[in-house]
């Protein structure tokens, strides 16, 4: 099934799915081979409520969509491992969920088993972009602080909106990650 209604607009049934396809449509108009980006996810409701005038920047009348509002944050340190930065994030409380978006190399299952065991790193990153059967994705995976998850997947030799996979246990790993950055 498409995410997008024959008129243009993306369908989803769950609102934060559809935060995530606004998040992966964002990137795409980026382009590909672009760095990390975070954002913050917050409650579209309050924010008109308590903030009208940054509602207002945002293009958010009384006719948005109620959800989320992906709002970026400043861009990612360049040269620390993504693990080891969102370890440092801790959100006010204003902050309902959190999203990122990630472009990765990825290999089908089947070559799981050539992958050489004593690589790890960059020689590994290195091994796998030259694999004959590598895929780059684009992931965008966001969390809310009640454990909700969704994911969105973009290859790039399938870039269309048509094409994006969506499910909340795509990338496991990175929604877990993201979690624990509302750990208190």
């Amino acid at each position: 099934m498409s995410n997008v209604s024959p008129s243009g607009p993306q369908m989803a049934a769950s609102p934060l799915t559809r935060a995530v396809l606004e998040i992966d449509e964002y990137a795409s108009g980026l382009g590909w081979d672009q760095p990390a980006r975070l954002f913050a996810l917050v409650d579209t409701a309050k924010l008109r409520a308590q903030e009208p005038s940054l509602a207002s920047q945002l293009g958010l009348g009384a006719e948005a969509a109620a959800g989320y509002t992906p709002i970026e944050q400043d861009q990612l340190p360049r040269g620390k491992a993504l693990d080891e930065f969102l370890g440092t994030i801790a959100w006010p409380d204003a902050v309902t969920g959190c999203a990122l978006t990630v472009e990765r190399m990825m290999l089908p299952p089947s070559a799981e088993a050539a992958v050489p065991k004593d690589l790890g790193g960059a020689a590994l990153a290195k091994w796998v972009a030259r694999h004959p059967d590598r895929q780059e994705v684009r992931m965008t995976v966001a969390v809310l602080r009640d454990g909700s998850r969704e994911a969105a997947i973009r290859l790039r030799e399938k870039d269309s909106p048509n094409e994006v996979l969506t499910g909340p246990d795509l990338v496991p790993g990175l929604a877990e990650a993201l979690s624990a950055t509302f750990a208190s």
